[in-house]
């Protein structure tokens, strides 16, 4: 199984570009989406562009037009549940889960800390109640967790550590202390398993041209249960696909 993350940062910005060709080249066989930007209806209307695939949306009640995830499978999933349960998380489309017979597939949109870190408390609240929600699903089956989690785990993960530690969002210790206790609980960052000392962005500020420079952030991520490690074959990162601010990340799996 080939399985394709992306924060596409709009989808019907994106849709207009070469996403299309990227994802038939890419040709995955479930495809999750951050930063849908779109209405349950505007965004089916976009994604059935994509044929052959079960399409779930999940949009922002809160705002329209604002964060929002998705997941196409060529496989239909035994179910599909939307959000944590939780109403505080629940207000912005920011979680989907589908259940297959062996496994499930969660993709996630954590939110961002914030201007000024405004919503760093938040965030905490976020990071540990996320955590208690993979930790309850994987007592019934493993997990692959795919998404923008919106924060550099390690200094390797971003271009400019010292300038951007505990000042800029999504690299506070807070935030690392949050993932790491996620990694704690038994999930695997699978593209640093595989590749411990690679140094491969996923994000780059538009604002700063930063892509251009490379000064990116690797904030996008496959996790997997422990217990899936010996299926993973590859984690990967396709940073040759523009039309975002984000590229592409993939894990190839097998059952």
């Amino acid at each position: 199984m080939h399985l394709v993350n992306w924060n596409v940062n709009g989808i019907r910005s994106i849709i207009k570009k070469d996403f299309l060709k990227d994802i038939a080249e890419m040709n995955p066989d479930i495809l999750c989406f951050q930063e849908t930007k779109a209405g349950v209806e505007d965004a089916r209307g976009a994604l059935e562009q994509l044929p052959g695939y079960h399409t779930y949306i999940n949009s922002s009640k809160a705002r329209k037009g604002y964060s929002g995830t998705a997941i196409l499978s060529r496989t239909e999933p035994m179910s599909v549940t939307y959000d944590m349960g939780l109403e505080e998380h629940d207000q912005e489309g920011r979680v989907i889960t589908a259940e297959y017979p062996t496994f499930f597939v969660v993709t996630v949109y954590t939110p961002n800390a914030g201007e000024g870190l405004a919503r760093l408390d938040y965030r905490e609240r976020w990071d540990r109640e996320f955590m208690e929600y993979m930790q309850w699903l994987s007592r019934r089956k493993p997990v692959i967790a795919c998404g923008d989690f919106n924060v550099a785990h390690q200094p390797i993960d971003i271009a400019r550590p010292k300038e951007n530690y505990n000042k800029s969002a999504g690299y506070t210790q807070r935030e690392i202390d949050g993932f790491t206790r996620l990694l704690e609980a038994g999930f695997v960052d699978t593209f640093r398993r595989f590749y411990p000392e690679e140094v491969k962005y996923t994000y780059w500020n538009f604002v700063t041209n930063a892509r251009a420079k490379n000064a990116g952030w690797r904030i996008d991520y496959f996790l997997v249960s422990e217990s899936l490690m010996g299926n993973v074959k590859d984690a990967l990162i396709y940073n040759q696909y523009l039309g975002s601010d984000h590229c592409p990340v993939a894990l190839n799996i097998e059952f």
